[in-house]
């Protein structure tokens, strides 16, 4: 495997090679929580409030036949449950369970973690740096908001 130790790589590169660095240690995460990538991100989309089908579909980028899929198999786990949309009758919208809350809380706070900790070698200024270019570029982008800095915010939520 080439190295570039200390090299400058072009920007496309160096953005990929980031991108599989953080996958790897997400998808380590995911395999350490009994989960699939896609239901992870579903559990972590759902941290602040449910969504309605047509709402994650499009923030989790699948189709609908898809998102259907997941939250069949989330709901046969006991993380996720189906509640009526109170803007519309016919409609349906899905929230955390209790098990699945403390499941995306745990998940949470150990993938923050480990990704947190691969620009340790950096020293703090260049970190700060890193990050601030980071959130830039992800706002430039409007990456919907999957992972959030915020703890998962379930105390006082009405789940089942």
């Amino acid at each position: 495997m080439e190295e570039h130790a200390g090299e400058p790589m072009n920007m496309g590169t160096a953005l990929v090679r980031t991108a599989f660095l953080v996958d790897a240690v997400y998808a380590d995460a995911v395999r350490d929580f009994d989960l699939t990538v896609q239901q992870a991100q579903l559990l972590c989309v759902l941290i602040p409030r449910p969504y309605g089908m047509f709402e994650l579909a499009k923030t989790l980028g699948l189709a609908k036949s898809s998102i259907s899929g997941l939250v069949d198999r989330s709901v046969k786990r006991g993380l996720v449950r189906r509640e009526a949309d109170p803007g519309d009758g016919r409609a349906f919208r899905v929230a955390l369970t209790d098990k699945g809350a403390r499941l995306a809380e745990e998940f949470h706070a150990e993938t923050t973690r480990r990704v947190a900790e691969l620009p340790l070698a950096l020293d703090a200024e260049d970190r700060e740096v890193l990050k601030g270019l980071l959130t830039r570029l992800v706002a430039d982008n409007r990456v919907p908001a999957v992972f959030t800095d915020d703890s998962c915010p379930s105390a006082g939520r009405d789940a089942s």
